[in-house]
């Protein structure tokens, strides 16, 4: 093994997220031209999860940014079930509203799966219906979930060959392990879903041409697991005082993988990004516009 290596590519999310926004402006302002409508996504907050009401912030400003309108809706923490899904009903039946974002997570007491089963799969634009995940897989065309979405379109977008590669996602959440396997899978890779039963998780890692951290432990992916040349995507965010951390520890990765993605900045802002242009393509498929 050749002990001088290049330094790695830095996969930046945030350089490219806002390349896309310029290409969205475009694409917002032939929206308007030729229909009249205004693209927008309407996002759901239910109780006071501060947290939470900052992500909702972002994505609203994401919106301004590229011309898009986003209609805040803000319900209580005492919010039923029934009355959540009563307003996911009438923002399905709204031709003004093109997507439809359901901020996880919601007060304990509401089935939060019934409510994204409630979201109208052509306004899925979050990717969290069981039926958007199955036609993911299917390779049909959906919305695919935000995080592993962006990630496989930076992935793209940096030019990494992925078919017949050994790839391991540590994590199986229903909104990014499970969909990010999925995905890397119809990329032609092999790929192992790891997780927090795993045994000898660093046997694992150790063979892994690309390790997807998404388990949601601070640092719980050693540097030194990390085989030499290996792409390496944190999807973890983990506030600290200076600045956070994610699922992977980070120090020296320059000199072990051939790509990685800084926390933060990598992963993060192509998130927002997919949700984004994934409402962008639903408003032009409502207006004909977009046959894919």
């Amino acid at each position: 093994m050749s002990t001088a290596q290049e330094s790695a590519t830095v996969l930046d999310g945030k350089a490219l997220a806002k390349q896309i926004e310029q290409d969205l402006r475009t694409r917002v302002d032939t929206i308007k031209e030729k229909t009249g409508r205004t693209p927008s996504l309407a996002t759901i907050l239910v109780g006071d999860d501060p947290a939470s009401a900052t992500y909702v912030r972002m994505k609203g400003n994401a919106c301004k940014r590229v011309g898009m309108d986003s209609i805040r809706v803000e319900m209580p923490s005492a919010t039923t079930t029934e009355q959540l899904m009563a307003k996911i009903d009438e923002l399905n039946s709204n031709p003004d509203v093109h997507g439809i974002l359901l901020q996880h997570p919601v007060p304990e007491h509401i089935d939060e799966r019934a409510c994204f089963e409630q979201i109208d799969l052509a306004k899925d634009v979050d990717g969290v219906t069981c039926l958007g995940f199955g036609r993911m897989a299917m390779q049909q065309s959906a919305y695919g979930s935000c995080t592993p979405q962006g990630i496989m379109h930076l992935l793209e977008h940096h030019n990494i060959k992925l078919s017949g590669k050994e790839a391991v996602v540590v994590g199986r959440s229903a909104i990014l392990g499970k969909p990010m396997a999925m995905m890397l899978l119809n990329a032609n890779c092999t790929v192992t879903i790891c997780h927090s039963r795993t045994q000898d998780l660093a046997a694992h890692i150790k063979r892994a041409d690309i390790v997807v951290g998404a388990v949601g432990v601070p640092e719980l992916i050693k540097a030194e697991w990390i085989k030499s040349g290996a792409v390496v995507v944190d999807a973890g965010f983990h506030p600290t005082d200076d600045g956070g951390v994610g699922d992977i520890e980070m120090k020296g990765m320059e000199n072990i993988a051939s790509a990685y993605t800084p926390v933060p900045g990598g992963v993060g802002p192509m998130t927002i990004n997919t949700l984004i242009r994934q409402t962008v393509d639903a408003a032009e498929k409502s207006a004909g516009l977009n046959n894919g």
